[in-house]
């Protein structure tokens, strides 16, 4: 992204941000309206129809047999465009509709400005900010981002396995800390798989599986992302509680910070249970975004009690949640990386909760002298080979 873009991106944020929240404001039964796209979108949604036309509308003509609009009533008998192209043409300032809520009397989102220079209806700014800057720059970064992990791992490899193993274990996580790790790490992923279908799913995978497989498709993964959040931010917060005291930070993170972690030299940096890079994503992951995303998110499942729910809060909303979770998911993939293939024997870590003393030594060396001291609670085990003797000698006669 070019350095002129970003202000741009932020410019058109704040302002799209400060007309949603004037229009959800202003709200009410009767407001007075003039566009459509927003509203199209919500009535098809929910199934809702026009019970009584508005004041001052006129509808279109029925299409002619040899009309073009003929094919498409045959093709999409549930099109209702030409009636919202008469309310938009009409300048229809009032409505009636069957939608619950405070907004039911609302057709479509009034008129602001948008930044650029044309009016539109405050949906229509929402869904241009969506399309055109969270969603293109959003899918970019998150791919720059798998780009650069796979050309680092095809540079250096799996970092590790430059001291050698003894053979004795060290505990590294508990059983609790694995289960809190695991239940998060898989309602993570579940928002995350279908999280990105339903954003660049219309763009890349319903040319190649079909409008009907599609939607059966997004109907689905939109339920598993509606069940898996709650799951998710209970998960956060326990794994937040569970791994907030060996992520405090202190001296020793400055000097990692400052000497690249040694992913670009030939060792190390010494550090703690957690090294600065994995402070950096607990905190700026788990706990910052973390508390944007969940908070955004059960707005839009409409969990938060005391809330209308207006239109306007529910785009303002969407946009925060869309840009929070690209920059979660780009924290998560890199920790990802590094918890897997990016670190030798890392990822047998958290699935056994052992880890080598070489590895210890290697990859967290302050910690592994805390533990060596008495100062960490550990369990050492001997190799499978002393077990074997041992148990060899003891069956022998005295």
């Amino acid at each position: 992204m070019q350095s002129s873009t970003a202000p741009r991106l932020i410019a058109a944020l704040l302002t799209t941000f400060t007309l949603l929240w004037a229009s959800a404001q202003s709200a009410a039964p009767e407001v007075q309206v003039t566009s459509t796209a927003a509203a199209a979108s919500a009535l098809a949604a929910t199934g809702a129809s026009m019970t009584t036309a508005p004041a001052g509308f006129v509808a279109p003509a029925e299409p002619k047999p040899d009309d073009s609009n003929a094919e498409r009533a045959k093709s999409q008998p549930g099109n209702n465009a030409p009636f919202w192209r008469g309310v938009r043409e009409s300048g229809v300032q009032k409505g009636i509709s069957n939608l619950p809520g405070a907004e039911k009397g609302v057709l479509i989102q009034e008129f602001v400005q948008y930044p650029g220079s044309r009016l539109a209806s405050a949906g229509e700014a929402w869904r241009q900010v969506r399309n055109k800057w969270i969603i293109p720059y959003g899918g970019s970064l998150f791919v720059i981002t798998l780009l650069a992990l796979a050309l680092f791992y095809f540079k250096k490899g799996s970092l590790g396995g430059h001291v050698p193993y003894t053979g004795r274990l060290i505990e590294r996580f508990t059983y609790f800390e694995r289960a809190a790790h695991w239940s998060n790490a898989i309602a993570f992923c579940a928002l995350a798989i279908s999280g990105l279908v339903m954003a660049f799913g219309k763009f890349l995978l319903l040319p190649v599986i079909g409008a009907s497989l599609f939607g059966w498709l997004t109907f689905a993964l939109k339920n598993v992302h509606n069940f898996a959040g709650p799951l998710f931010a209970v998960s956060l917060v326990v794994v937040f509680l569970t791994f907030v005291r060996d992520n405090i930070p202190n001296l020793a993170d400055l000097t990692w910070l400052r000497k690249g972690g040694g992913m670009f030299g030939g060792e190390e940096v010494p550090s703690g249970r957690f090294n600065a890079g994995e402070k950096v994503v607990f905190w700026g992951g788990v706990f910052a975004l973390g508390i944007v995303v969940i908070i955004s998110g059960l707005v839009l499942d409409q969990l938060v009690p005391g809330m209308a729910y207006l239109r306007g809060d529910m785009q303002i909303a969407n946009m925060v949640h869309g840009v929070a979770t690209v920059l979660m998911m780009v924290m998560f993939t890199a920790h990802i990386y590094l918890g897997t293939i990016g670190m030798k024997d890392a990822y047998s870590g958290m699935k056994t909760g052992m880890v080598d003393e070489g590895w210890a030594k290697e990859h967290h060396e302050l910690w592994f002298d805390d533990v060596r001291s008495g100062k960490v609670p550990y369990q050492r085990t001997l190799p499978a080979a002393a077990k074997s003797a041992n148990a060899a000698n003891a069956a022998k006669p005295a």
